[in-house]
């Protein structure tokens, strides 16, 4: 989809873009595709997705690539930077019949050189556990569309765990699978384990352990993306009903929401310390929420049309502390934040103590990117003069415009005197807070924080770990909710029938009137990002934005999976 108008400048496609770090430079030998490199015809195809995970092997070479194309999945060595792509030669290549691939996940904690557990999501609602270095298939879950009919839009492994993934589905709803259980044979019947403002959580009724384990129930229409905050803790959702819900994953608990400013949003993201999560969708916004604060603080506005990837670059997030030591993100310590959660991260650390120790102002440069449907990739910075409006500027920010910068955001007035980070622990800090501060959290969904666990099932008050051993029968006291059908059917959310059942409590809202709240500011009532650059470089909607260390990495529907450079980065090829 070429950008309209402008002429030939204007859709000239770029093969190098210029940052304050220097040179981005696309590697023309390093694009993956089919191996045939036509474009693929993409109408009416899901999204092209991509997924890396890291082997470790001896060779140095551990970095491996799986990516879907219309029906078709394939699995590489990656070589990035360093040798051209050799596409005559896919370790495995897969074509489904009658559904497609729409989305997959590699387990980082489990994955070897000899074996790796991909998790791949189908249009028509299986999940599929293959291993494609062994080329095997061990199991399909939701195989006869018993527990979902529609389309799986997300589908991401618990994090530090070996055996337990979440799926979102179009459907609206979650499940929480463990891949030693069976999906029986029969529809399972589900009772009420926890329902909030527009969502509920069940657990499945069963006298024997089976998938789905958990069933949410989130917003109304297709659950279109969710992503964990970096510790795992946290889950962060977003919905065709314009809505950020972000949950906390071990309690159940609904922790703040947002609102788009118009349309669904389509993707969201976290910063490396779990501070902060940027949302993209229909509005053609990128919105940065404070996780601390559960308010938007700023939105970007560079893109054309719809924003269907947002990604933080790790590696170019610096913090500068008080004595002053420079800490970029090239150094070693972010390879874990790509490729698994279970080791300590020494940057991340930092980044999360940044406001925990006095309230002087620090540098801090957080670097993320987008790209959409206008076939634009932007970068962006989210600088200390956005994060603290406050305090006097540290420095001049010539890519930031900021729209009423020392006054606050309309309706966040004196919510949260503590808001500098100490009011509750972030998902990226792992130190709790020396003193209980449930009663100064900045959202009444949250305010009752300290007395979680009362209202909770001891299988769940435990944390996610026990999922895997939930036994159901025991609870026998608990009340049944009748099936109603509503947990089968696509367009239940949004169905009359719904209401009658009170399990997901009913807001309609009407956008006209969130506007100006907190939950979805005006453009004037918050500062406007602009773009460090947004350039076209491809023909095709964009689909895939990852950062690795020396790299990024886009991907466009037409099927072609690029390689970008960073500055510094380019060696010789040796093909």
């Amino acid at each position: 989809m070429a950008a309209e108008g402008g002429g030939k400048e204007m859709n000239e496609i770029k093969t190098q873009f210029t940052t304050r770090e220097g040179l981005y430079k696309l590697l023309s030998h390093s694009e993956y595709s089919r191996p045939n490199r036509v474009p693929f015809n993409s109408q009416g195809s899901n999204p092209v997705r991509v997924s890396f995970v890291n082997v470790n092997d001896q060779s140095g070479n551990g970095d491996r690539l799986c990516f879907n194309v219309g029906r078709e999945l394939y699995f590489y060595i990656y070589k990035g930077v360093r040798k051209a792509a050799d596409l005559s030669k896919p370790i495995d290549k897969r074509i489904y019949k009658g559904t497609q691939p729409t989305c997959h996940d590699f387990n980082h904690l489990t994955a070897t050189a000899e074996s790796v557990s991909l998790l791949v999501g189908f249009s028509a609602g299986q999940v599929q556990l293959i291993d494609p270095i062994k080329k095997e298939t061990s199991k399909l879950f939701n195989e006869e569309r018993l527990i979902d009919k529609s389309r799986v839009t997300c589908v991401k492994w618990v994090p530090g765990s070996e055996s337990l993934f979440l799926v979102a589905h179009s459907s609206g709803n979650m499940y929480l699978y463990n891949v030693e259980h069976t999906c029986g044979t029969t529809a399972p019947h589900y009772q009420l384990l926890k329902q909030g403002e527009s969502f509920a959580v069940h657990t499945c009724k069963s006298k024997s352990t089976r998938n789905p384990l958990l069933k949410w129930t989130v917003g109304e229409g297709a659950l279109n993306e969710f992503a964990f905050s970096p510790d795992g803790k946290f889950l962060a959702c977003v919905s065709q009903d314009g809505f950020l819900r972000v949950f906390n994953f071990d309690s159940v608990e609904l922790h703040g929401t947002m609102k788009s400013y118009f349309g669904g949003l389509l993707c969201v993201c976290w910063s490396p310390d779990g501070k902060y999560i940027v949302i993209g969708g229909e509005d053609d916004l990128v919105t940065v929420w404070s996780f601390v604060d559960c308010r938007v603080i700023a939105r970007g506005h560079g893109h054309k049309s719809w924003v269907s990837v947002v990604a933080f670059d790790p590696y170019t997030t610096s913090v500068e502390e008080s004595d002053p030591m420079e800490f970029s993100g090239s150094d070693e310590d972010f390879q874990d934040l790509h490729f698994g959660r279970d080791r300590a991260n020494s940057t991340q650390s930092r980044l999360s103590k940044r406001n925990s120790t006095d309230s002087r102002p620090v540098s801090v440069t957080y670097r993320f990117g987008s790209v959409g449907q206008d076939t634009q990739l932007c970068l962006w910075d989210l600088t200390e003069d956005i994060l603290f409006p406050h305090q006097p500027l540290s420095r001049a920010r010539t890519h930031t415009n900021v729209m009423n910068a020392t006054s606050p955001p309309a309706g966040s007035g004196g919510t949260n005197p503590g808001s500098n980070g100490n009011s509750i622990t972030t998902p990226g800090n792992s130190v709790p807070p020396p003193l209980p501060r449930s009663n100064s959290l900045p959202h009444s969904a949250v305010s009752n924080a300290g007395s979680k666990s009362s209202v909770m099932d001891g299988a769940i008050a435990a944390g996610v770990s026990k999922f895997a051993t939930l036994s159901l029968h025991d609870r026998k006291e608990r009340h049944h909710e009748k099936d109603h059908k509503r947990n089968h059917s696509m367009g239940h959310i949004s169905s009359k029938s719904s209401d009658k059942l009170n399990l997901v409590t009913k807001t309609k809202t009407d956008p006209a009137k969130t506007l100006g709240t907190p939950l979805c500011p005006r453009m004037e009532d918050v500062p406007l990002l602009e773009p460090l650059i947004c350039k076209k470089i491809a023909h095709e909607r964009l689909t895939v934005l990852i950062f690795l260390e020396d790299c990024i990495v886009t991907a466009c529907q037409e099927g072609f999976i690029c390689t970008w450079a960073r500055p510094g980065k380019v060696v010789s090829f040796n093909p």
